[in-house]
């Protein structure tokens, strides 16, 4: 959420006329994160984020604000797109597609305790739940087949010895892909990205998800796998806190009992999930793009935490 692409007040005067929301009075940059340029946008009718697009096509966008649509209307508490008057959700800014969202209330809970982990567990069950009936199909697009196009342009910048993690870690997920156990995990549309700050609370409340711009079909416990990796561990050194990880799981499973399958593959998909942010964050630190705002985040974070799942034993999905 850096910004690529610059957009003042003056941009927004005719263009904003397309929505049922007034005119903008206020256009923020947001600086987090580095894949869409991010505003929040107060026009005459209340306050929302404006989002053009970097990287996704007008083709692909649909599954990413159509899922948002769907996940609102069954509980699911995610922002709502904003339509224009013709019900287009997406509309060019500056020759790139851009759509506005409503805002969430609260702000991000970056120091969570067992309340707001268990909390997230029992809305991410809900969200895959709610999901299952989405008629639009999409991969997850930084799911294997990415890992193995980008490994090979990240690794000449690393150590022999990190080199050999990634060489040996893609050789062990490749296997684990292939397997029948991963065959019979349960899919369905995932958040994929539902890290600490993708999430709102107020207080233990949790007012909604966000950020749905990594989202594709992959399997739940990926999801999981992700989520339990930032939100249940110690910053300093990824070790998981077993206390906030059985909170997430026990919610989670409360709603969506975990299968035999995802028994079996938690350990290996912790680790694939760990993978998946050690290789997207080598490649933007090694590979960066122009951008107001932008400091690509530290690849060695999950580095530390892939080395950890490898060489310790996670609490088990069922307690």
């Amino acid at each position: 959420m850096a910004v690529f692409t610059s957009v003042t007040l003056g941009d927004l005067t005719q263009w904003i006329k397309q929505f049922p929301l007034g005119q903008a009075v206020a256009l923020k940059g947001i600086a987090s994160g580095i894949e869409n340029s991010n505003f929040f946008l107060t026009t005459e009718s209340g306050e929302y984020v404006l989002t053009i697009f970097e990287n996704l096509s007008f083709e692909q966008l649909p599954f990413y604000l159509e899922l948002m649509h769907h996940l609102a209307e069954r509980g699911v508490l995610v922002p709502a797109p904003v339509a224009t008057h013709d019900g287009e959700l997406i509309v060019p800014l500056h020759g790139k597609p851009a759509a506005i969202v409503s805002k969430l209330e609260g702000s991000s809970q970056m120091a969570p305790q067992p309340a707001h982990c268990a909390a997230v567990g029992t809305m991410l069950a809900r969200m895959h739940l709610a999901a299952q009936d989405y008629p639009l199909e999409q991969p997850n697009l930084r799911g294997l087949d990415w890992w193995n196009l980008t490994t090979p342009k990240v690794l000449p910048y690393l150590s022999a010895e990190n080199a050999h993690l990634l060489r040996a870690e893609m050789h062990f997920q490749e296997a684990f892909a292939g397997c029948d156990t991963y065959r019979q995990l349960q899919r369905g549309p995932v958040h994929a990205d539902l890290f600490r700050n993708n999430v709102m609370f107020v207080g233990e409340r949790l007012t909604g998800f966000f950020d749905f711009y990594f989202a594709g079909c992959d399997t739940w416990l990926f999801d999981v796998a992700v989520t339990i990796n930032d939100w249940c561990i110690d910053l300093a050194t990824g070790v998981l806190d077993t206390a906030r990880v059985r909170a997430m799981l026990d919610a989670y499973h409360a709603v969506r009992p975990f299968t035999d399958a995802e028994q079996t593959a938690w350990q290996p998909m912790l680790r694939a999930a760990a993978l998946r942010f050690w290789l997207s964050r080598l490649y933007d630190y090694y590979q960066p793009r122009e951008a107001e705002m932008l400091t690509p985040h530290d690849p060695t974070h999950f580095e530390r935490i892939l080395r950890e799942r490898i060489a310790t034993p996670a609490p088990e999905l069922r307690g």
